[in-house]
């Protein structure tokens, strides 16, 4: 979940030292339920300052997520959808009516401002530690596969990994249930849709990845087996909440969190294939490895394509106008940058130079580093682009 570091700077309105034209981004798009003032997304990115009793949003949260509402669409840092899937300190949740109710303060800001929100529904599988989790409980996964030789997060440092239990099939049922249910959730706190987080290492790329899916039975094995969980979880989804406010993101040979895919275009093609019939709102497609995911699955996905390059070159506002350019892409997703640039669109759009990606602060704590970023004008309207 956390973002890769983006670079670069405006070089004016227009076409940049790399070639890209940023006015490519900075056009309306409009594509069934989605109606977004430009193509900038920005990117999920855990921030870690939620109650870490309670799982209820910062207080300061309505207020960082407003100021970033000029983004054509927010995309929030991961939630859990149950308490198994809690990640680390600080992780917000949307598994509780109070946890619905908080991100209420936080949809009722961005839509004041004109702009657009989904959360992104999140279980990171074995990517936690029992100091996180309910009664010290281990963590779960699709097989007893352990993160070897790194460390995890957790409210008393940084510990070892430990080995997580495998889903029993109920269990497996139950937690696409709690996808639907935290869905539901959100759409009751005001989003606008939901993001499915299939991608970076976490439990349904970890049921996709060969390497940490060792099962037998009707959930591991072959393609077909080792994406049952997904499309379980993304049809749960849609019939909760409806298809056009449902999103998935997925990371194509992402070895993020030491996942091993070891033919992932075949894997991604029959995953993308499989959900495009169900007219999804859109798929978020990180590209992270050696496989051109981006370029490969959009010749195969017929509905909004949201990008984001995460590797093997760091995000950039050129890079994305290219993308875009090329039809490779509708929408762009930057992660770091709207951080410390919280009005990014109106930045590019009168070429003022860019803050440099965050170096502290970036996760826990209060308004420090989370709100504190100026804008650059007191106007963070975006000027018209022919």
């Amino acid at each position: 979940m956390r973002a890769g570091v983006e670079t670069g700077r405006a070089q004016g309105a227009g076409v940049t030292e790399e070639g890209g034209d940023v006015r490519e981004l900075l056009r309306p798009y409009r594509a069934g339920r989605l109606e977004l003032a430009n193509r900038l997304a920005m990117a999920p990115m855990t921030r870690g300052r939620a109650d870490d009793v309670t799982g209820v949003p910062s207080p300061h949260a309505a207020t960082y997520y407003r100021q970033r509402a000029g983004a054509g669409l927010l995309i929030t840092e991961g939630v859990y959808v149950n308490a198994l899937a809690k990640g680390g300190p600080g992780i917000p949740g949307l598994a509780t009516d109070a946890q619905a109710r908080g991100w209420r303060e936080v949809t009722d800001a961005v839509h004041a401002e004109g702009g657009t929100i989904f959360a992104q529904l999140w279980h990171v599988g074995r990517m936690t530690h029992p100091l996180t989790l309910p009664d010290g409980e281990l963590p779960v996964a699709p097989s007893a596969v352990a993160v070897e030789g790194s460390r995890i997060f957790t409210r008393d440092g940084l510990l070892d990994h430990v080995t997580p239990r495998a889903l029993t099939v109920g269990e497996i049922g139950r937690t696409v249930g709690d996808f639907a249910s935290a869905a539901r959730r959100a759409i009751g706190a005001g989003f606008d849709g939901v993001e499915i987080h299939g991608a970076n290492g976490y439990l349904i790329q970890q049921f996709i990845a060969d390497n940490t899916n060792l099962r037998t039975d009707a959930y591991g094995g072959s393609v077909t087996g080792r994406l049952r969980f997904a499309m379980e979880v993304v049809e749960a989804v849609v019939a909760e909440v409806g298809a056009d406010r449902v999103g998935l993101r997925i990371s194509p040979d992402n070895a993020e969190n030491q996942l091993a895919e070891t033919d992932a275009r075949t894997t991604y093609r029959a995953l993308v294939d499989a959900l495009d019939p169900l007219g999804l709102a859109y798929l978020h497609v990180l590209r992270n490895g050696a496989y051109a995911a981006i370029a490969d699955l959009r010749t195969r996905w017929s509905g909004t394509l949201v990008a984001n390059t995460n590797g093997p070159a760091p995000s950039s506002p050129d890079a994305g106008a290219r993308l875009v350019r090329d039809g490779h892409a509708d929408v762009i997703a930057l992660g770091r940058l709207f951080m410390t640039n919280p009005d990014l669109p109106a930045r590019l759009a009168n070429g003022t130079p860019l803050a440099g990606p965050p170096t502290e602060n970036v996760y826990g704590g209060g308004a420090e580093g989370y709100t504190d970023h100026p804008a650059a004008t007191d106007d963070p309207r975006v000027p018209a682009v022919a």
